[in-house]
């Protein structure tokens, strides 16, 4: 239970201002995901970067938490990895008893550190280059078979599609197979709220489907004589991760799997619905592709696919005016970050040639930082060159349907339509 009786369901983004304004700031929770299925939290945000930046509440679903929702602030949190743990959790909801993994953005130096190395060869700018022209033409398959002038779902026939192809060859998984993929990302991110089961335990025995689809590969990969430079590969044949217990593997596995499918995937839909709200901004495209580059940083900063990460406090500590003690549930909102508008000028508003698009924190900062951020930005590169090269212009034609969370900012419906050339 929260200690405010305001009812979150109610927002609209119209509403939004006056009841962030109107509400207790003691009491605003940031969790409650309806601020995000609404479109709502912006002014939430807003109103703690302002007046309480560094935000405690004492009570909420997921119990007492610290709220970090300035840029730079976020920033110092995310470096300090002594002070502030990324164990045992990096989101705000604590493992489910039933259904506890780890995964090396969950641990802390030196495990983190050399399991991370095992698999960070594969991202590295070589490696993402050389995957670049079998990237370009997937993505060309995709746009040719979508139907010019009719209107259809953005999210499942382009986003999913594209993301999924991408983490089939990451790890050179059966391309026959790869919704398998996306299916497992959306159940660890979401559990019962993903819509593909019902229950935590249902959860698990799906992970436990992949896990085991997963494991009959790792094997046949770990032979010496294979060759290979997927992510499975690199695991199977280094000695740091070759002889990981089954649920820290299958936590490892569901770590690259969500870090390739959500960043992504909620990006290409987020730029569709941007430019569609800032009409401006596709007219400047238009008339400039080799804006391309800068303004896949700035959609990703303004989508924020990830609205946060959790650490814990190892230590009491003295943060900007406020005691963290140990033990305290401490949240990053990346989201809250990418709006500051002491950072971004207009922070609210897409802005294709923004200067400072770069500085976003969409991926994090520090040792945790996003290892797949080189092919994130490649495919949204690469899909919007190919878009420009064929469509006028993709109309969004309704409302979006948003992702049931307050982890994962992103999208299950976007209804759109193709002009061409």
């Amino acid at each position: 239970m929260t200690t405010t009786a305001f009812d979150y369901r109610t927002l609209d983004p119209a509403t939004a201002h006056d009841a962030a304004r109107d509400i207790d700031l003691e009491t605003i929770d940031t969790s409650d995901w309806h601020l995000y299925t609404t479109d709502s939290y912006g002014p939430f945000f807003k109103r703690l970067r302002e007046e309480r930046p560094v935000h405690y509440l004492a009570e909420s679903r997921y119990g007492p938490f610290w709220s970090i929702t300035r840029h730079d602030h976020i920033k110092e949190i995310d470096y300090d990895h002594g002070r502030f743990s990324s164990e045992p959790a990096i989101t705000i909801e604590d493992p489910v008893e039933s259904f506890e993994i780890s995964s090396f953005i969950a641990m802390d130096p030196p495990k983190h550190d050399v399991q991370r190395a095992t698999v960070t060869p594969v991202v590295r700018f070589r490696n993402v280059t050389n995957l670049e022209a079998i990237i370009r033409e997937r993505i060309a398959l995709v746009l040719d078979s979508l139907p010019i002038g009719e209107e259809f779902d953005w999210v499942e026939n382009v986003s999913v599609e594209v993301t999924t192809q991408m983490l089939a060859t990451l790890f050179d998984y059966p391309f026959e197979r790869r919704r398998e993929l996306t299916r497992w990302s959306d159940i660890i991110t979401l559990g019962p709220k993903s819509g593909f089961v019902d229950s935590w335990d249902e959860a698990r025995s799906e992970m436990m489907k992949c896990l085991d689809a997963f494991q009959g590969l790792f094997e046949e990969r770990a032979d010496p004589s294979h060759e290979g430079f997927d992510l499975l590969t690199l695991m199977a044949q280094n000695p740091a991760t070759r002889h990981m217990p089954p649920m820290e593997f299958l936590g490892n596995l569901t770590l690259l799997i969500v870090g390739g499918n959500d960043t992504t995937r909620n990006s290409i839909s987020g730029g569709v619905l941007a430019l569609n709200r800032f009409p401006a901004e596709y007219d400047k495209l238009r008339a400039n592709p080799d804006l391309i580059p800068n303004m896949v940083s700035e959609i990703i900063r303004w989508q924020t696919p990830l609205a946060h990460m959790r650490r814990t406090a190892t230590q009491d500590v003295e943060f900007h005016g406020e005691t963290i003690r140990e033990g305290d549930k401490v949240i990053m909102w990346y989201l809250s970050g990418n709006r500051d508008e002491t950072v971004f000028q207009r922070a609210d508003e897409l802005i294709i040639d923004r200067r400072n698009a770069r500085s976003h924190i969409a991926f994090g900062y520090g040792i945790h930082h996003c290892m797949g951020k080189r092919i994130a930005d490649m495919q949204l590169r690469v899909l919007w060159e190919e878009i420009s090269n064929r469509f006028h212009s993709i109309e969004v034609t309704g409302e979006p349907v948003r992702t049931i969370s307050n982890f994962v900012h992103g999208y299950s419906e976007l209804p759109v339509r193709i002009h061409p050339l």
